[in-house]
Order: C-alpha cells, then structure tokens, then sequence
C-alpha cells in the first residue's frame, strides 16, 4: 500500500493548487533594481503609446500616383545647329509627364549623319586593325557602330588603322561638354501632383493645398517655412537640397531622388507630406565613373531629294525618381488592448527577474525561499479549528 501510494504521489501532486505568498525582503539591491525594472517598462509603455501610438491600427498598403509638369524655356547656340529654343517638349522625356522623367541640361550633336562606309572610331577596340584580315567582312564590330566591310583604313604603315563599316556616318562626335548648354534649366521648374488613398480607412487627398485662389500655383515655389504645402519646385533647388550644386551635376548629369512622405494620423485629421531630396548615383569618394547620367537618342528627317538623313543627340541631364511612401493610424480597440496586455505582462516580467535574483543568488537566499514556499500538511490542524479544540476541552473539565 505504501509503496502503490509512493508511486502515485508525483501525480496526484498535479492536482496540488499554488497560491501566492508575499514576503517583504528587506533588501535594498532588489528594491532598487525592481524599481528601476518597474520605471523601464512604464517608459516603454509610455514610447509604445505616446509615440509610435500603439492605440491606432495602421495602414500601410497605401495607393498612389503621380502626374508631373514642367516648364521654362533655354536657347542654345551650337556651332552644329545654330541658335535653338529648347521648351518643355524638347527637353523633358518623356514628354506626358511620370514619376520618373529626364530633363535634358547638356548634350553632343553629331548633325546630317547618312547610311554610308566611313572609318570605326578608333577608340573602339574591336575597331582597331593592322591589315584587311582583321576586318571580317560582315560581322559587327563589338561594342562599335556599325558592320564590317573587310577593309582596312591606315593613315601609315606604321600604325593601327581602323575598319572601315557600314553605318551611320559620321561617326558620333567622342567628346564631353564642359558646361551646361542649357544655362536657364536651373530655372526650370516642375509641378509634382500626387493623389494617395488608403483603402483601409477610405481615406483620400491629394499634395495641392485645397484652396480656390488660382493664382497661387502660379506664384507659389516649394519652401520647407513659407510654402510647405506648394507643389511646384524649381530644379536648381532640388539640386542644392540634394546637397549639389546645379552646376556641377548639370554638366554630366545627375540622378535624383524626390521623396514624398505621408504620415497621416487620423484621428487628429493630419495628413500632409513631407519631402526630402537625394543624389541617387553618387558613391563614397564622389569622383566614380559610374556617377553621371546620359543616354542618346535621335531624329530624323529627309531632304529635298526624299534621302533620309539624321541628328544624334548625346544628352547629359538630371534623372528625376520621384518615390512616393507612408502610412496612415486611426485608434481602434485591438491593437490598444494588445499593447496594454503586453505591458502588463512586462510588469510581471520585472517580479520574475527580482524573484530569482532574490531566491537563487542573494546570500540569504535559502532563508527566503523557506519564507516564500510552504507546503502545510494536511494532518496540521488550522488555527481555527485548533481554538474550537481548545473551547470543546475546556467545557468537559468543567
């Protein structure tokens, strides 16, 4: 029998119920410590609720577009093309208006090039040649302009020649521009309309002040202090708040980031963006080939005679990433309980944190486990039922 109620005793001790039992530990280590554990968690409490406001749900799937425009007018002077005028349509592509659009600043002509055998660039490797077997006829020239006709072109025999190909001629002008053509672009200036919605919360608005004045979008220029809300920047601003000069990164280009946050607390019906600007292609030391942006492009056209003729533009300019991000915060019940649940829940982290520390590392710590642990017999009468013993003896004695 005993040894049947040995064996079973580890089980029917699951069925035991612990209750608490509090014990004032005079010492002043845990104290402070469990203070201080107490004041932490009330400040994060504080943070969760205060400043990440852990009270609203939050949206972030947020929808967006972007619609952009530009204007201002440059004339350039070239000895290729003459005096040009340069508007919106000439220097802006594409044209219609994107969140990612190219405004032109620089660029080199190469004018009236017609399909016909001129000499490879000789700063084309695979161009280069010392004899008509270098040149396979009909086969391209690598990373070249255009296709091989199996000759040979040598200014002397005493040094490489080039290829002579099938192309475009003449050849494109291989030189950089040491300036800005474009001297007014850094007047240029773009109107930048972003429409954003969170589905969530059925929440819409646009970056344009809603006023009915229609004069002031025709005023106006983006300033963070007097005009934070107006919609139109000048592109020598957005340079110098990138943190460049427009000129330095006008010459060989550019590629900038326009940056529109949305941070939309609902529940107090603020909503309004907040713009930030970044050079996109810059590297650590700042003076990396790779930094700078262009891309060519032509046109054509015919003469008198119906022989079609072209004009290769290289252009240099400024790349324009307009990134559109945020979120949007309303209070709801959920996430507020959770927080409020997982702080308390911290609470009882710091008496865990204390309670160990005092029962397993303190000196005194088997003299206060013997304090907060006990497990009375059942055979141990309680006071209770000891003074009603004591009433029942005293009435026979008497």
């Amino acid at each position: 029998m005993m040894a049947g109620g040995s064996w079973s005793r580890p089980f029917l001790s699951l069925l035991n119920y612990g209750t608490k039992k509090y014990v004032v530990a005079e010492n002043r280590r845990i104290g402070l410590l469990y203070r201080l554990l107490q004041l932490s968690i009330l400040g994060y409490i504080c943070w969760v609720f205060l400043t990440k406001k852990g009270y609203q749900e939050t949206d972030l799937n947020m929808q967006s577009t972007i619609m952009t425009k530009l204007k201002g007018v440059s004339m350039t002077n070239t000895t290729e093309s003459g005096p040009v005028v340069w508007g919106p349509e000439d220097y802006v592509i594409p044209p219609q208006g994107e969140a990612v659009l190219f405004v032109v600043t620089s660029f080199i002509e190469t004018p009236n090039q017609k399909l016909g055998y001129c000499a490879e660039s000789p700063r084309v490797l695979d161009g280069l040649c010392r004899g008509d077997e270098d040149c396979k006829k009909g086969e391209m020239v690598v990373a070249g302009h255009g296709v091989m006709t199996g000759r040979c072109l040598q200014t002397d025999e005493n040094s490489n020649g080039t290829c002579e190909i099938f192309s475009w001629c003449p050849i494109e002008t291989n030189s950089k521009p040491r300036k800005p053509l474009l001297t007014s672009a850094e007047n240029f200036t773009i109107y930048i309309k972003n429409f954003i919605q969170f589905p969530k919360f059925t929440f819409s608005k646009c970056n344009v002040l809603d006023i009915t004045d229609e004069s002031y979008l025709k005023k106006c220029r983006y300033d963070e202090e007097r005009h934070p809300y107006c919609p139109i920047f000048r592109l020598g601003d957005i340079t110098k708040r990138a943190g460049f000069d427009f000129k330095d990164i006008a010459t060989l280009g550019a590629s900038l980031g326009i940056m529109i946050k949305w941070d939309c607390d609902l529940d107090k019906d603020v909503c309004n963006p907040q713009y930030s600007f970044i050079r996109l292609d810059r590297s650590i030391s700042n003076k990396s080939i790779t930094m700078g942006f262009n891309f060519r492009h032509t046109r054509y056209f015919k003469n008198a005679d119906s022989e079609s003729y072209r004009t290769l533009y290289k252009v240099y300019g400024i790349k324009l990433n307009i990134m559109v991000y945020g979120q949007a915060g309303k209070f709801a019940i959920l996430p507020t309980a959770t927080n409020l649940g997982a702080g308390l829940a911290l609470m009882g982290a710091a008496v865990f944190i204390c309670d160990f520390l005092l029962l397993r590392i303190t000196k005194k710590k088997h003299t206060y486990r013997q304090r907060k642990y006990e497990a009375p017999s059942s055979e141990t009468a309680a006071p209770e039922d000891n003074m009603e013993s004591m009433e029942k003896g005293n009435l026979r004695a008497s």
